[in-house]
């Protein structure tokens, strides 16, 4: 389906031409699925872009080929490309938020691909839209339909950002970190969503993921991109017992796990390489810990071993590492240090609820509950995960805490003082001590300022250092503790990739010294190496300075790693909280268990041949119609009648840890 052949793209930049990516070869057959590994800045993305033609202003592709279907794309032109893309070529963005028009409701993005390639105008386009946001489990698809992306939350934006791609029922999709905004059970539903529509129609798919797991779960066949180059080629099953690029057993030592608990995680050190900066030997060679003289003077030659291909002196003598090994580390307790201290910031009851609004003048017909009866407390020293589906409302409880949203009942106590009728400046003092980091980092950045002046910005409004001279190099120690080079403070948001820009937000937060941070999925746009790096961070501020985190997520094994109490959210309630080690290991709640059976395993990538979808859950049902009783009821298996009729009460099973449930599992 797809020939691409020593495909060469070029940028043409202030500082001269860059080459991003630098003579990559592969293919993909039809129904063959192959997943594109390595950090931010390999080159992962502009590959996908390059195929699809739709470099950014400057770039070209300086040299190779690439056939769809016995076709050159190269040689098409611009008339005819316009019929591929959105057709033959289905492509899933990065970043739902940036790739969706504000301007247009979300049916009218999805019919505009329905019209243009399939033909399909008015009623029967409009179903077929709505068919499709329900195949990605957007709830009450119908009604969405009309909705704006803003009015979308995270999840769901990229979930119709991959009804778009399909509109047109393409030959090959382009999936660039499809799942990256998707909690565990709607990443499982579009997972299996993706495979169903891959034996069906025969489809190509090539997959860009930074999540070990997704790949194991999907691909047929993996590649490992480095600086511009793919490093390790080979099948899944031989790739995931045996990875021989020092780089791709790296991928797998910075995964975080239960056994690595309370110590740092093995990422590698430094970071990729920017393509002026490309030393003429092995491009990972200042960061290998394999590494000798002929590394850093001599590109390696491809060696072939058995079915894997690999890029790397040390295999000049054929020699094979052993196959990685499961960490068999004993998990510590969890840490007590700061739960017998006061909190620094607390919910009682919080409550926030948003009115629905219709009709001409606008009057509120019902409220949404997004957040409703929530009690939370943040200690110092120590981190509360609170995971959940998409759209459940852990995103606003965290912008309420820092009353970005208004409650709308409840209290938020900072260090015991009600904030509800507080004065400005102890608003400002909050907001110094507990900052936030946001879900989209390209939609938290001012796309006007240097990344050097947005993280300066909040320590002039706090008041935080007042010398200029030591602002400035607080903030280059910043960028170098979260892995870019204080050269690069001078450059615009756009210049960076996803991952990037996260750890640009997260640096501004970390800036005015807070006590207090609220992650909103701060880890969801990162490579495994940069999200190790960045958790390792997280980890020694936390022992260095007793800071307290509200980390909201659905990578359950940075739960596994980082997360001392645990608070699983539905439907606007904490349905199961406690400590980390008794919820993930002995979860009584059904929801909970069904959020753990959903989680991607690398041992799926053992292995061989395609993988079968498991069973899996229903879709959330919608906030603004939650069922009666027990809003879980109509996707619990052990649900009965006072289930259906009475939302149970909280009860305690043992000392810290509560949950909702009438029949909970002991």
């Amino acid at each position: 389906m797809l020939e691409v052949r020593e495909l060469r793209v070029a940028l043409e930049t202030a500082r001269g031409t860059l080459i991003p990516v630098a003579d990559i070869s592969f293919s993909i057959a039809p129904g063959e699925t192959l997943a594109l590994l390595g950090e931010s800045g390999c080159g992962k993305s502009m590959t996908a872009l390059a195929l699809a033609r739709l470099l950014p202003d400057g770039g070209s592709i300086a040299g190779g080929t690439v056939e769809l279907g016995g076709d050159d794309l190269l040689a098409m032109p611009e008339a005819q490309m316009r019929r591929v893309r959105g057709g033959r070529i289905g492509m899933i963005f990065q970043e739902p938020s940036t790739s969706l028009n504000p301007v247009m409701r979300v049916g009218a993005q999805i019919t505009e691909a329905l019209t243009v390639h399939r033909g399909l105008r008015g009623d029967a386009a409009r179903e077929e839209a709505v068919r499709l946001l329900a195949a990605v489990g957007i709830p009450d698809p119908a009604r969405r339909v009309d909705d704006f992306p803003f009015q979308f939350s995270g999840g769901m934006r990229q979930r119709a950002m991959i009804a778009i791609a399909l509109a047109g029922e393409p030959g090959l999709l382009i999936a660039d970190e499809p799942t990256t905004a998707l909690d565990v059970t709607i990443q499982a539903q579009v997972l299996d969503l993706l495979q169903r529509l891959q034996r069906e129609r025969a489809m190509a798919m090539l997959l860009i993921t930074h999540d070990l797991g997704v790949a194991a779960r999907m691909a047929n066949r993996v590649g490992v991109m480095y600086a511009g180059e793919l490093v390790e080629t080979g099948p899944r099953g031989a790739f995931f017992r045996t990875p021989l690029h020092p780089y791709s057993r790296k991928l797998f030592a910075a995964l975080p796990t239960a056994a690595q608990r309370g110590g740092p995680l093995q990422a590698a050190s430094g970071s990729v390489p920017a393509p002026d900066q490309i030393a003429s030997g092995c491009r990972f060679a200042d960061r290998c810990p394999h590494a000798f003289d002929r590394c850093d003077d001599e590109p390696p030659a491809w060696r072939q071993l058995g079915a894997q291909a690999v890029r790397c002196h040390l295999y000049d003598e054929v020699l094979v590492p052993r196959a990685l090994e499961a960490a068999s580390m004993a998990t510590p307790a969890a840490s007590t240090i700061g739960k017998q201290q006061k909190p620094i910031i607390e919910l009682r009851g919080l409550e926030v609820h948003f009115p629905l609004r219709k009709g001409l003048l606008q009057r509120t017909v019902g409220q949404v509950r997004a957040v409703d009866g929530v009690d939370l407390a943040l200690h110092p020293g120590r981190t509360l995960a609170l995971v959940g589906e998409s759209g459940c409302g852990k995103t606003t409880v965290g912008k309420a805490m820092l009353h970005l949203v208004r409650p709308t009942g409840g209290q938020v106590c900072f260090e015991g003082e009600t904030l509800d009728s507080a004065q400005p400046e102890t608003l400002q003092a909050m907001r110094r001590a507990v900052q936030m980091v946001f879900q989209d980092p390209f939609a938290s950045l001012n796309p006007r300022m240097r990344i050097g002046d947005i993280i300066e910005e909040g320590m002039i409004g706090l008041g935080v250092e007042p010398s200029a001279i030591e602002r400035s190099r607080k903030v280059d120690a910043l960028l170098d503790r979260i892995g870019l080079s204080a050269a690069m403070r001078h450059r615009y948001p756009h210049e960076f990739s996803g991952g990037q820009r996260q750890r640009i937000a997260i640096a501004r937060a970390l800036a005015v010294a807070p006590r207090a941070i609220v992650c909103d999925e701060p880890t969801s746009a990162l490579d495994v190496s940069v999200q190790a790096q960045l958790l390792n961070l997280l980890r020694e501020l936390q022992h260095e300075r007793g800071m307290a985190y509200l980390f909201i997520t659905h990578n359950i094994a940075v739960v596994e790693y980082l997360a001392d109490d645990v608070a699983v959210m539905y439907l606007g309630r904490i349905v199961e909280r406690g400590p980390a080690e008794r919820v993930l290991n002995r979860a009584a709640h059904p929801y909970t268990r069904m959020l753990l059976a959903a989680v991607p395993r690398l041992d799926e990538g053992l292995e061989e041949g395609a993988a079968h979808p498991a069973q899996r859950p229903s879709d959330l049902p919608s906030p603004l119609a939650p069922p009666a009783g027990c809003h879980f009821h109509p996707r619990c298996p052990s649900a009965t009648d006072i289930c259906r009729m009475t939302y149970p009460a909280e009860t305690r099973l043992e000392a810290h840890h509560h949950l909702r449930c009438h029949w909970p599992q002991r």
